[in-house]
């Protein structure tokens, strides 16, 4: 199994990074129109895990990364706009329900596509404001999380925590005390080398696990585990670090690092966090 991006591969990195920065000041609906055009949501799990990491990296405020791996692993199909699942076994925490065109429902008796206007999905408030999670009720359901949105969230989360890296490293190259920079300090530098660990070590096991996916590998199921295990511990070193290195600034509203750190706790979150994959890589 190749583990080195191909030049396509990274070329397709390169634009998406691109793309992301030049419409980003634009609104919701003008994003998610320039990411449907260029076709995104078609992209092979590989591919799609780079697309996610770096649309975690400026913390996405589209339906994306529900409609391209909640939904589709379901319904074996992508929805004409934007679409989730409700796979839990509970319909609590759904990502995008409460917005998305179509849901799919896992139930015992199979999946069932409905139109989202048809669901009564009631918003909830969660630490990242940008986020639609919503709850639904929706009758009897049954449990099987897709391999693939588990993957997605992993590479979400690694994309946001390596921005809150970049924030990091920028802060403590500028930053002085004691008339040198903050980041000439052995303590620091240890740090944020611990932070760069975590998220090298969280995108290799998420690009393992799109690749699981992408060949069908039977090691796919704790290879999304292992992947989304990692993506939550990754962001609880980068999250303690990050916040600590910034200092009270990372405190303020006006600072861009609380949208990352609530962004990449959010991932953890979502679908089990750290702890409940482990145990689920431990029954397997």
């Amino acid at each position: 199994m190749e583990f080195e991006l191909d030049e396509e591969q990274r070329m397709l990195r390169r634009t998406v990074r691109e793309t992301v920065a030049k419409v980003r000041g634009r609104s919701e609906e003008q994003q998610w129109e320039t990411y449907l055009r260029l076709g995104w949501l078609e992209a092979p799990p590989l591919e799609l895990a780079l697309i996610l990491e770096e649309l975690g990296h400026a913390a996405d405020p589209t339906p994306f990364l529900a409609t391209a791996t909640w939904f589709a692993p379901l319904a074996g199909r992508l929805p004409e706009g934007s679409g989730t699942a409700v796979f839990d076994g509970t319909g609590r925490y759904v990502l995008d329900a409460d917005r998305a065109d179509e849901v799919a429902l896992l139930t015992p008796g199979g999946v069932t596509v409905v139109p989202g206007a048809d669901i009564a999905a009631e918003r909830v408030a969660v630490l990242d404001p940008r986020l639609h999670i919503a709850h639904v009720g929706a009758g009897d359901l049954a449990v099987g999380v897709p391999d693939l949105a588990l993957m997605g969230l992993a590479a979400t989360c690694v994309g946001a925590c390596r921005r809150i890296l970049d924030l990091v490293l920028d802060h403590v190259k500028q930053r002085e005390q004691f008339g040198r920079p903050l980041g000439s300090f052995q303590a620091v530098k240890h740090k944020a080398a611990d932070m760069y660990v975590a998220v090298e070590r969280a995108r290799a096991l998420t690009h393992f696990s799109a690749l699981t996916i992408a060949e069908e590998d039977p090691r796919r199921g704790d290879a999304a585990h292992m992947a989304k295990a990692a993506a939550g511990e990754c962001q609880r070193v980068v999250f303690r670090h990050g916040l600590q290195l910034f200092g009270a600034m990372g405190f303020t509203w006006e600072n861009e690092l609380q949208y990352h750190l609530k962004r990449a706790q959010a991932c953890d979150l979502l679908l089990g966090t750290a702890s409940v994959h482990r145990k689920s890589l431990l029954a397997s």
